[in-house]
């Protein structure tokens, strides 16, 4: 198997008429990622991923959303979903060059971050470390976060850990348009 072939196949189109249109929903019109054409082979395990897929909005700000995100699959070295995020939302969510290189060659006292940001990066980095925060991390997230939001981020850290697992764990190839680490 080469490194370019996803260890579990995708579907291919036609789709059923079903997943096409849970394809289209989820984007856009845009053609399907690799990463949902291998999980909507799967019934049971597609239909839990979307349950748990968090795709709608939610209570973060799109910015703050995108830098869990992206430092999630940094930490996790998941360079497919790290790179499809930030090719699609790094600009609507106004995160710079700087920014986006530290999510994943940065930390949480990085000087492009604001206090806010960095209490986000902190957490995010003690929730991979440790599964848990320390109560001065909890109270510097909740300086700057509401409970809702706080919920969300931890909701966010654990559900891209899994994307992550997924991608690395099938071995999915890059999405062609998707960026790629910083060198």
């Amino acid at each position: 198997m080469s490194p370019s072939t996803p260890r579990i196949a995708p579907l291919t189109p036609p789709y059923p008429p079903e997943i096409q249109a849970q394809f289209d929903r989820i984007m856009r019109g845009a053609p399907p990622l690799l990463l949902f054409r291998v999980m909507a082979g799967h019934g049971r395990a597609w239909d839990k991923f979307r349950a748990g897929g968090l795709l709608d909005p939610g209570p973060l700000p799109l910015r703050q959303r995108e830098i869990v995100i992206d430092r999630t699959c940094a930490l996790n070295k998941c360079e497919y979903e790290w790179g499809v995020h930030v090719a699609v939302f790094a600009g609507p969510a106004k995160l710079a060059g700087d920014e986006v290189r530290a999510t994943v060659q940065g930390d949480a006292m990085s000087a492009c971050w604001s206090a806010a940001e960095q209490a986000l990066i902190a957490a995010v980095d003690a929730l991979h470390a440790r599964a848990t925060f320390t109560d001065e991390e909890f109270a510097a997230l909740s300086a700057h976060y509401d409970e809702a939001q706080i919920l969300e981020i931890i909701l966010l850290c654990g559900f891209y850990r899994t994307v992550s697992y997924l991608a690395n764990g099938l071995r999915l190839p890059l999405e062609e348009n998707a960026t790629r680490f910083p060198q």
